[in-house]
């Protein structure tokens, strides 16, 4: 036995190395997109990320980054640790495996051992090298740890079952409920491994009945709503409680009222149990411990309060007192997300309801106001389980295609509208929400993955294979392959099903062998994968595939691949009379090999400095002391990485628009950061706070453009007479017009440096903008302030997604600088901005960084394809080599279409009609071989595409036909610019290949 226990553990730590070497050696060198810049320079500064934050995440991270050598390999050491901890998770997973196995067999002989600790390797492995998990064990995300947690709390309570009788068993109860409690600054995804735990204590200590099954479940549940809604929102509630108290009526100091409250409850706690020892009540003691030790855990909030008071750079919602605390943690900013009950999304409004008061700290008090109205809405429209609640047009899209909606008709206000049913309601949560939400990415895992394209519903994009033809054919109406311009064929990852099916022969094995311990299994397969289906809601159209919420649910499979190396086993032996295992563990073993085969190449991302690079790229599109507005994450978290941590261009100030809708974020941009001085926003405080002007109304009483300043001035008036009176009695403050102007100061414009002095005869004496829709945000209004206010002192840029999604139309005021356009006060000759030749020469040609864009060797995904922009990129190229063409400047105009072609290498990313337009600015220069290898590389890329949907046969044609006119289009149009540019023959041989093509398309 001591033998085994020392072999076991070796074997154990030896898959602890294997998984590690792995993940290090595909670690992303840098930061990588989505929220992990902004969590490494939250944790590097011990800043204050989104809600409902992750303490200690960023605590053990700040601690990793003191390791690094410098900060250009801060992201390194972070990304190392997500690496460090998987392969922990690993390790215990392994453990996991042995032990279930172990409970399975009635002798433990050396041939079981070896079974059990194969079971172990392979099913560990497998779910090592699986998608999802493999994902977030190379970059810096909270779903590694968070995955360690589960698999150290479910590791434990078998550790606990196996001296549960014994006097000091309950210690292991203890440490479970304190990783709960540092789970919860990681992540929520911990507490769903309760049920599961639930059962074991029963199982271990009770004869079970299905009464005592109901209630250990039902108790299991009261533990779970106990800790995310009594602990983590209902502590905060409490404490700001104590802390009006304190604060108003006994007029003691901010935070004294919380502070009693928490040394009363940790009072509380040990006087529970000092009590429950000396009433030999043992129950009550390990729960009043178990509660203290998992406040003990949820102390890591205390840092965001410490360093919110601190005012860090990074203050997202700025929980400094119980209050904001609370609205933090209660993740407010997001909204509700119905569960039990609600309404359907095309619910009609009936009225506003007021919201439930508010406090806010003002001049030594908490200051009561009026909490943020709701809607009241039609009681027609209300339902249980509510899956189709979202009014967005996009979601309402897709509800009706999920749940194909026919609806019963009810009367509206005189107009028929149309209910969805119930069963249509049901028919979306299992179509949309289980199916494509759940079982994809389950099958992605386990069977096989079809590409790495976000999937929405149709066959070519994101779907589960298994390189199986026949099945794959019965699914998708094709085998799944698709031409390499189409999705990038490193992400098809064929498993043939065998993992999923090595997982099944283990369900139905324990289930046979041990049915409490399959109970326990499957609770916690459930609770990390169906109870988070019901829990998220998802609406259609999601930003980016959401696998990575139900890694707990894959984990639990993996159970079952590894006990399934035991059914397989026992298989054998029917018929190799009892001499299965030699062929089992060769068998098996291959399961693991083929997984990470398939995978590696798509989750490499060594020497990968994509997301870095673009951040600095946008820093360097802006002048000396810049204002940059940003819109989303992948356009703003970079830039804090490389600003926060590596410190590239502190005189920079990036403020997010969408964050900007926020009191606290105004606020903070109001003060000084790095080298930046705080943001000419001038309007004061009470303007603006809470949910004061939220929402501007836009009307027409006026048909011309006003002077900004006077617009400012009515819509931070609190005068009676410049609000818009309501039907219901309210009023709210508005714009009179959809124009305004800033009148210009050329001295000023010209001494700050805004416009060369070459252009002044360009300056507008005023610039006049209109807004686009009936309301502005407060995020509007704050841009206005300061636009009112910068008087051209210091320069003011936009990102292209803050140019495309503004209600304020600036497009014409904007000078293209590269991945950033800059305010002018000159007008563009067209409805696009204007472009800085000598500016956007030499950002492009000298002072960017591509991040190895242009490496054959450098796996790129879907992910960095679409957010990298690769059309933006083409787009700045082909604008300034066009307008070095216009200027007759033909030396530079080759110099940077040649230089596309070295980041952009043809072959390596999907052409688009930039191409042809590059393609014609070659002709230009007389590089006609080159224009010829651009143009047949762009129309056999078109042609592979309309070929494959015309392979797929007249059913789908009409589907993908759409995409097949577009690809038509692009090859016409490639047509059109070499016979204008007197390429004949190449015209002429593709033209016949195209009428054969639509020829075909007209017989289906």
């Amino acid at each position: 036995m001591k033998s085994f226990k020392l072999v076991n553990n070796l074997v154990g730590w030896g898959v602890f190395l294997l998984s590690l070497v792995v993940y290090y050696l595909t670690l992303e060198p840098s930061v990588s997109f989505w929220d992990c810049g902004e969590f490494i320079a939250a944790s590097y500064k011990l800043q204050i990320g989104h809600p409902p934050g992750a303490p200690f995440f960023q605590l053990i991270q700040r601690v990793v980054s003191l390791f690094a050598p410098n900060t250009n390999k801060v992201a390194l050491f972070m990304n190392a640790f997500s690496g460090t901890v998987s392969a922990a998770t690993i390790l215990f997973l392994y453990w996991t495996i042995v032990r279930l196995a172990e409970r399975m067999l009635s002798e433990s002989t050396k041939n079981n051992q070896l079974l059990m600790m194969t079971a172990g390797v392979v099913g560990s492995l497998t779910f090592a090298f699986s998608d999802s998990f493999w994902f977030s064990a190379v970059e810096a995300e909270v779903y590694a740890f968070s995955s360690l947690f589960t698999a150290m709390v479910f590791w434990a309570i078998l550790k606990w079952e196996q001296v549960a009788f014994e006097k000091q068993a309950n210690r292991w109860i203890v440490l479970i409920a304190y990783l709960i409690g540092l789970s919860i600054g990681v992540h929520l995804l911990n507490l769903l491994a309760i049920p599961a735990i639930g059962l074991i204590w029963y199982f271990k200590k009770y004869q079970p009945t299905a009464k005592g099954i109901i209630a250990t479940l039902v108790i299991s549940a009261i533990t779970i709503a106990f800790i995310m809604y009594g602990l983590v929102q209902g502590t905060p509630t409490m404490a700001q409680n104590f802390e009006i108290l304190f604060v108003n009526s006994f007029g003691l100091p901010y935070n004294s009222g919380m502070l009693f409250f928490i040394l009363l409850l940790v009072g509380a706690l040990i006087g529970l149990s000092i009590y429950a020892h000396k009433k030999s009540k043992p129950l009550l003691n390990l729960v009043a411990i178990s509660v203290l030790v998992i406040y003990i855990g949820f102390g890591s909030y205390a840092m965001l309060m410490v360093r919110s008071n601190a005012n860090p750079p990074m203050d997202e919602n700025s929980p400094e007192n119980a209050y904001t605390l609370m609205k933090y943690l209660n993740r407010s900013q997001y909204g509700d997300t119905p569960i039990f009950t609600g309404y359907y999304y095309n619910a009609p409004a009936l009225g506003m309801e007021e919201g439930a008061p508010v406090y806010y700290p003002k001049d030594g008090k908490y200051i009561k106001s009026k909490g943020t109205p709701s809607y009241s809405f039609d009681p027609r429209f209300k339902t249980i389980f509510p899956r189709m609640y979202s009014s967005s047009d996009n979601h309402v899209n897709g509800y009706k295609m999920w749940g194909n909606i026919k609806g019963r008709p009810v009367n509206v206000n005189g107009k028929t509208d149309y209910i969805p049913t119930f069963s249509e309601n049901i028919r979306y949560f299992i179509s949309y929400q289980i199916n494509h939400m759940y079982i994809r990415y389950f099958m992605w895992n386990f069977a096989g993955r079809q590409n790495d394209q976000q999937g929405h519903g149709n066959v070519l994009d994101g779907n589960w294979l298994t390189g199986i033809g026949f099945i794959d054919a019965m699914r998708l109406g094709y085998s799944g392959d698709q031409p390499s311009s189409m999705s990038n064929p490193e992400t098809t990852n064929r498993y043939y099903m065998l993992p999923f099916l090595l997982g099944l022969v283990g369900l139905f094995f324990q289930l046979k062998r041990n049915k409490n311990d399959f109970w326990v299994v499957m609770l916690l397969f459930l609770m990390t994968g169906l109870a988070i289906v019901v829990y998220l809601n998802q609406s259609p159209y999601q930003p980016r595939e959401r696998d990575y919420a139900y890694v707990g649910s894959f984990y639990a499979f993996a159970i079952w691949i590894g006990l399934g190396v035991m059914g397989v086993a026992q298989f054998l032996n029917k018929y190799l009379k009892n001499k299965a295992l030699i062929p089992t563990v060769v068998l098996t073993a291959l399961i693991p090999l083929l997984v990470l085969s398939e995978n590696y190449d798509d989750h490499d991302r060594s020497n990968r400095y994509i997301a870095r690079d673009l951040g600095r790229d946008y820093l360097r599109s802006c002048a000396k002391n810049a204002i940059l507005f940003t819109y989303g994450d992948n356009d703003t978290f970079p830039l804090w990485y490389v600003q926060d941590v590596e410190n590239e261009r502190p005189d920079v100030r990036i403020c997010n628009v969408t964050l900007l809708n926020g009191d606290w974020y105004i606020d903070q941009m109001k003060n000084k950061v790095y080298e930046s001085d705080p943001l000419p926003i001038l309007m004061e405080k009470e303007k603006y706070e809470n949910d004061v002007r939220n929402t501007l109304f836009v009307r027409d009483d006026l048909n011309y453009p006003v002077e900004l300043s006077t617009l400012m001035k009515i819509a931070l008036s609190d005068s009676p007479k410049a609000k818009l009176k309501t039907q219901g009695g309210g009023s709210y403050n508005y714009f009179p017009t959809h124009q305004f102007k800033i009148t210009v100061d050329k001295e000023q414009v010209l001494k700050t440096g805004t416009v060369a002095p070459e252009k002044a005869a360009l300056i507008e004496d005023s610039i006049v903008i209109r807004f686009e829709g009936n309301y502005l945000t407060k995020s509007d209004l704050a841009i206005l302030d300061l636009l009112s206010n910068n008087n051209w002192e210091r320069p003011i840029y936009f990102d292209l997604s803050v140019v495309y999604t503004s209600s304020l139309k600036l497009d014409q005021y904007l000078q293209h600088e590269g991945f950033a356009y800059r305010l002018v006060p000159i007008k563009s000759a067209t409805p696009d901005p204007s472009i800085d030749v000598d500016i956007l020469y030499n950002r492009l040609m000298t002072r960017y960084e591509w991040g190895n864009l242009g490496d054959p060797d450098i796996f790129l995904d879907e992910n960095t394809y679409r957010t990298v922009e690769v059309v933006q990129i083409k787009n700045n190229f082909y604008k300034l080599s066009t307008a070095l063409l216009n200027q007759g400047d033909k030396i530079r105009a080759k110099e940077v279409v040649d230089k596309l072609y070295e980041i952009l290498p043809l072959g390596r990313f999907h052409c688009t009609y930039f191409d042809i337009v590059m393609a014609g600015n070659y002709y230009q220069l007389n590089e006609l071989e080159k224009g010829d290898r651009l143009m047949e590389t762009v129309a056999n890329e078109g042609f592979e595409k309309v070929e494959f949907y015309l392979s797929l046969g007249g059913d789908y044609v009409g589907q993908f036909q759409r995409e097949a006119n577009r690809d038509i289009n692009i090859i016409r149009e490639v047509v059109r610019v070499t016979t204008n540019s007197n390429r004949t023959a190449l015209s002429e041989k593709l033209e016949t290949r195209l009428n054969d093509v639509i020829q075909n398309f007209g017989n289906l």
